[in-house]
């Protein structure tokens, strides 16, 4: 069948439509000063509005495996209704912004809609690129990271006006997004739906020593990332003041600091074809982990030089995550890589949320050393990682299956 016209680049469709649907998972942080000047909110509040995010994305994911609605349902009017649905309910906060528990409530619905843009668009990636997943899913990762950052952009490009206009911006990003992949479609090469439930099946694939292990450095990344992200506008804020600067500098860093994730993503995906994944994922995991323990021991360096090492930690804290995912790709078993791949990301995420409560809730008390926080999470990943060698058919530099991209 010929492609329709919008169909020839499937994958820049669907990154670009990632791209705007995430914007909604960080876009209350990227208004989140403008919120604790206007509504008296906290930093233990905004880390509340962000952690009841990753609580929905949890169970929506959990429940998107729990009842195959994936394999029911053609995967891009899944990514396309979450995406309208996360749409309202973000818009739904401009409202609801003064009015806990039901701003929590929108949070968390939000996180149960981003469940169907993330993975449906991982799903969407194999379905029109069979050839060249691992690039591909370096690709939407990035992506992911830039929509992450996108919010703090949209605060920036709207410097003087009120909150309320980044957040509806994001809403309209993420309709945008729905609409691109409704047109696209569903690819050519996806398997037959099932309809089974394999939650249980996933929970069985931990078994395996090689996957608890490359498992076990993915939950320490997932540890330390979101509350990186959660924590950045802050960071940067101590920088901006110390440097006398104007405030409306602070969203432009920030998406600065986490926007260079996407630069990490493809330069690791770009690297791990001559080196492996498990090289790629190993370094970011230890650099993000050294920048984590020096970072406060330099509390009396420059802005300047502070600011740099912001960069370089938002450069290498994701460059490991596409890895981590090819690396558990090739060591799951196969007939049950699906859903151990979901199991093993609702537990990565399950762990976000005590880093991002212990984090937000103690800045106020600790300041610049909160970050020391996160460093159990590569130490750990690394620690538990040790078992993992090159000899993995995933490293292997000339096996047919080896996950290097």
């Amino acid at each position: 069948m010929t492609p329709l016209p919008w169909q020839r680049h499937p994958l820049a469709l669907i990154v670009l439509a990632q791209l705007c649907g995430t914007s909604l998972w960080f876009s209350v942080n990227g208004v989140g000063l403008s919120l604790s000047r206007d509504l008296g909110l906290s930093e233990a509040d905004l880390g509340r509005l962000t952690l009841t995010v990753q609580a929905g994305f949890i169970i929506g994911t959990l429940a998107i495996a729990a009842t195959g609605l994936a394999d029911r349902f053609r995967a891009s009017r899944i990514f396309a209704a979450a995406c309208l649905a996360g749409a309202l309910t973000n818009a739904g906060f401009v409202v609801a912004a003064a009015s806990p528990p039901l701003d929590l409530l929108l949070r968390f619905l939000t996180g149960i809609c981003l469940a169907g843009i993330y993975p449906l668009g991982m799903k969407l990636v194999i379905g029109w690129t069979p050839k060249h997943t691992g690039a591909a899913l370096a690709w939407l990762v990035g992506m992911l990271t830039l929509g992450t950052a996108l919010p703090h952009l949209l605060r920036g490009a709207t410097l003087g006006m009120p909150w309320e206009w980044p957040l509806l911006g994001a809403s309209g990003l993420a309709l945008l997004g729905g609409a691109l992949i409704f047109m696209l479609g569903d690819g050519p090469h996806l398997p037959p739906p099932s309809g089974r439930s394999r939650l249980l099946e996933g929970v069985a694939g931990l078994r395996d020593a090689r996957f608890r292990a490359v498992a076990g450095g993915y939950f320490g990344h997932c540890w330390e990332l979101y509350a990186f992200w959660m924590l950045t506008p802050f960071l940067v804020a101590r920088e901006v003041q110390r440097l006398a600067a104007s405030s409306g500098l602070i969203a432009w860093l920030s998406f600065g600091v986490i926007a260079l994730g996407l630069a990490g993503c493809v330069g690791g995906g770009e690297l791990s074809r001559r080196l492996g994944s498990l090289w790629v994922a190993k370094r970011a995991l230890i650099t993000s982990g050294l920048i984590c323990l020096a970072y406060p021991l330099l509390a009396w360096a420059p802005p300047g030089a502070l600011l740099g090492l912001l960069a370089l930690w938002g450069l290498s804290v994701i460059a490991d995550s596409p890895q981590f995912s090819a690396l558990a790709a090739a060591t799951a078993q196969r007939e049950r890589v699906g859903s151990t791949l979901a199991i093993m990301n609702a537990v990565g995420f399950a762990l976000t949320i005590p880093a991002i409560a212990l984090t937000s809730s103690l800045w106020s008390l600790q300041g610049i050393w909160v970050v020391w926080w996160l460093l159990p999470g590569p130490m750990l990943g690394l620690w538990v990682m040790r078992s993992v060698s090159a000899d993995l058919p995933a490293a292997a530099p000339r096996q047919p299956h080896a996950i290097r991209d």
